[in-house]
This record gives C-alpha cells, sequence and structure tokens, in this order.
C-alpha cells in the first residue's frame, strides 16, 4: 500500500453531471485551483444529456451532451482544473423518468464496474483528498446518490491491491487516499435565504420551503470543515456563466442578485467521511493534516 507523500497535493472531485462543480463548490476548486501547492483533478460520470435546456437556442436534446461537455471545459478553464475525467455513462435523468432505464444510464451501470473506474482514476492521480455527494445527493438525484456510494467504495476499494488486480498487473499501484469529504448545502444555507426573501416581501417559491429542514442538504452539525470563498466569486461566477445551458431563470440560486448571493455563500460546507490522518472538526481547509 502506498500513501500520499510528494507535492503538490492532489484534491479529486468526483460528481455526477457537468455544473455540479461550480454550481456546487465553484469556490473551493477556484480557491484550491489558485493554490500553486494544489493540483485540482474533476471526475465526471455522465456529460449530463438529460438536463433541462435554460433556451432552446444554445442545444438540442441530441446535442446537449456534447454542449455541457464543452460548457464544462469552459468552467474547468475558469476554475483552474488540471485535469478532467469522465466515467463515460450516460445521465440518467430524475427517479422516475424513462431515462433511468437507458442501458448506457449510471443508474443501468454495473457498480463493480462503475467502482473500478474511479478506483482507475484514484490509482492514477493519487489524490490527498477526495470530495463527492453527500448521500442524500444534494436534492436526491440518482446519480448524485451512486456516485456517492461508488466514490465511498473506491475509496476502500484503491488501497486494496486484491481489488481490480487487473489494474495493478497493468503497472497502476494501489493508493490509500488521506482523506474523504462529502458535500452538500447545508439546512443553514435555505433558512437564511428563505429569511432574506421574506425581509425582501417576496414570494417564497414552496420547493425552497421544503428545504428548510431537509431531506436534503446536510444538518448544519455535519459541517466539519467550512472553506471561505467570498474572494473567489467572481471567479465562481465567471464558471457558472460557462453552464449557460444550465442557468434557468428559476433555480434556487437565482432567486437574489448576485450580491446578496455572495453575501449567503462566503463559505461552502464539507463533511469529513474519512481520515487517516485525523483532520480536526471545525478546520477550513480540506488538506488539514496533510501540509
Amino acid at each position: 500500500m502506498h500513501t500520499a507523500h510528494s507535492q503538490p497535493l492532489t484534491l479529486m472531485v468526483a460528481f455526477a453531471h457537468p455544473d455540479d462543480e461550480t454550481f456546487g463548490i465553484g469556490g473551493t476548486m477556484a480557491r484550491y485551483g489558485a493554490d500553486p501547492g494544489v493540483r485540482v483533478v474533476l471526475v465526471c460520470a455522465t456529460r449530463g444529456e438529460a438536463g433541462e435546456i435554460s433556451n432552446p437556442t444554445l442545444a438540442t436534446p441530441e446535442r446537449l451532451g456534447e454542449v455541457r461537455e464543452a460548457e464544462l471545459r469552459c468552467a474547468c478553464r475558469a476554475l483552474g482544473v488540471d485535469a478532467l475525467h469522465f466515467l463515460g455513462y450516460r445521465d440518467s435523468g430524475m427517479a422516475g423518468t424513462p431515462q433511468n432505464l437507458d442501458p448506457r444510464a449510471l443508474a443501468m451501470a454495473d457498480p463493480y464496474e462503475a467502482v473500478g473506474r474511479l478506483v482507475c482514476h484514484i490509482r492514477r492521480e493519487r489524490p490527498h483528498v477526495v470530495v463527492t455527494h453527500d448521500e442524500t445527493g444534494g436534492y436526491g438525484h440518482p446519480d448524485h446518490i451512486a456516485v456517492h456510494y461508488h466514490a465511498k467504495a473506491a475509496f476502500a476499494a484503491a488501497a486494496d491491491p486484491a481489488q481490480y488486480p487487473e489494474q495493478i498487473e497493468a503497472g497502476l499501484q494501489a493508493f490509500q487516499v488521506p482523506q474523504l469529504f462529502f458535500t452538500a448545502i447545508p439546512h443553514r444555507f435555505f433558512r437564511a435565504l428563505i429569511d432574506r426573501l421574506e425581509a425582501l416581501g417576496r414570494e417564497v417559491p414552496e420547493r425552497l420551503l421544503q428545504r428548510r429542514e431537509g431531506p436534503f442538504g446536510l444538518p448544519d452539525d455535519a459541517c466539519t470543515t467550512d472553506i471561505d470563498v467570498r474572494d473567489f466569486w467572481t471567479t465562481k461566477q465567471e464558471a457558472t456563466h460557462c453552464h449557460a445551458s444550465q442557468l434557468n431563470p428559476d433555480s434556487v440560486l437565482a432567486l437574489l442578485p448576485p450580491e446578496e448571493m455572495r453575501e449567503l455563500l462566503t463559505c461552502e460546507c464539507f463533511q469529513l467521511a474519512e481520515s487517516i490522518v485525523g483532520g480536526e472538526d471545525g478546520s477550513h481547509d480540506l488538506f488539514t493534516g496533510l501540509r
């Protein structure tokens, strides 16, 4: 078994779709993307083929995967991502939709094979930290939930040379990732957003009221690590604009003007799930104990 031992530090983010990285933790990725001592790697399970199209002039359903890949590459350049990998599955769409049953969909993937693809990227990139979706997937998307479980399994399997031995035979080495984090928007964000909308006399959408206390997102006390991203808001906005096909005017993040939303999103929330270096609660750095 091999452990992390050399610079630069590597952050691997494993998410389901293009835009998950920016809308979710774009500030954190920009912060580490600007750090010369950190290498940022993004693994994206699908190309977002089942997403809603915000403007029909931007894409057709047939071309959406191609368009969203280009949008993701634009966002990666803005955020300072050093390497982008796709797992090669198709977007499964929301639960209960016909896309769930497409044989190419992540929802239909053999879990052992999907985990193996992630293990291969972990063994190649040798990250010090892996970040993935929390178990609710943020808002229940089946692909987010699948990536959560696959990434958890890959975190364990990558360190075991008896797992996916064909990769070892091909020249890769078993690798123990020091730390695994989950990310989600904590309930405090939704409470603050509702309070702000009510203070402004604006109608609060019912879907937002339902998020005030779950079932999606993390409870406030689950946030072990808050990353201050206020200095990277402009970069996150630049990356957000790359995802033009997904910028729906009724999204939660569009309910307030950007400057007011910035005040609500000064930190991005992470939950330390696994650590072999004793990462501390209350930290403000995903690499605590590793620098």
